[in-house]
């Protein structure tokens, strides 16, 4: 099976192409409105960029009529987004939170999470969240759709603060996955969660090298 989006019609009953590139972090992305409104949505296109300093972005498609997401706006306008991990025990309040809400409805309300100051920007956390990075907004790539939907912004920050909940940290100093069990997108409406993970250092890695790749302080 093979086919040219755009161009032939897809061959299969549901298209493949967010279904190949799995699994997907999911950005579940805080921001405050002009008016002081918090607002929470999550996009299943996050991803961290480098680490020196830390950079992230997520992408966003308009809605269908043109519009932007109230997301992007706002850090837009206010300077600032945060990102709070997502995993399986808060998947319903999250998935409450993607649907399409009007105009200045806070989702927190919405979906009945507490918020959580933070501690170097006026968005509000998720509190219930094992981790969240405080994001310095820095700039949006705008990319031409052939529909109003296919528009998409890509949004990138600085992350100025990392936090970490010390009930999910290894005595190591790791994140224990298994406990955390964090959440990502599939295809379809499909989601996985991760309980499992397994070791496996790159051959000859050593050094700088190797301390970088695991991400060692």
């Amino acid at each position: 099976m093979h086919y040219a989006p755009g161009t032939d019609p897809c061959p299969l009953p549901f298209s493949p192409f967010k279904a190949c590139t799995v699994p997907r972090p999911i950005g579940w992305i805080s921001t405050l409105s002009r008016d002081g409104v918090a607002n929470l949505a999550p996009y299943s296109q996050w991803q961290n960029l480098t680490f020196d300093p830390p950079m992230v972005m997520f992408a966003a498609n308009q809605y269908s009529d043109g519009r932007r997401k109230h997301t992007v706006v706002n850090a837009e306008e206010t300077g600032w987004f945060v990102w709070n991990m997502c995993n399986f025990a808060l998947k319903d309040a999250m998935n409450i939170t993607a649907m399409e809400w009007p105009d200045g409805t806070d989702e927190f309300e919405k979906a009945g999470l507490e918020k959580a100051a933070s501690l170097d920007c006026p968005v509000p956390r998720v509190a219930a969240s094992p981790a969240h990075f405080e994001c310095r907004y820095l700039s949006t790539h705008r990319l031409r759709g052939n529909s109003n939907h296919g528009w998409v912004e890509v949004v990138y920050g600085e992350v100025t603060r990392i936090h970490v909940k010390d009930e999910v940290l290894t005595p190591e100093g790791k994140l224990n996955y298994g406990l955390i069990q964090p959440l990502a997108r599939m295809g379809y409406h499909d989601y996985t969660v991760v309980r499992e993970t397994f070791t496996m250092p790159i051959p000859g890695a050593s050094g700088l090298a190797a301390a970088g790749l695991e991400g060692k302080a």
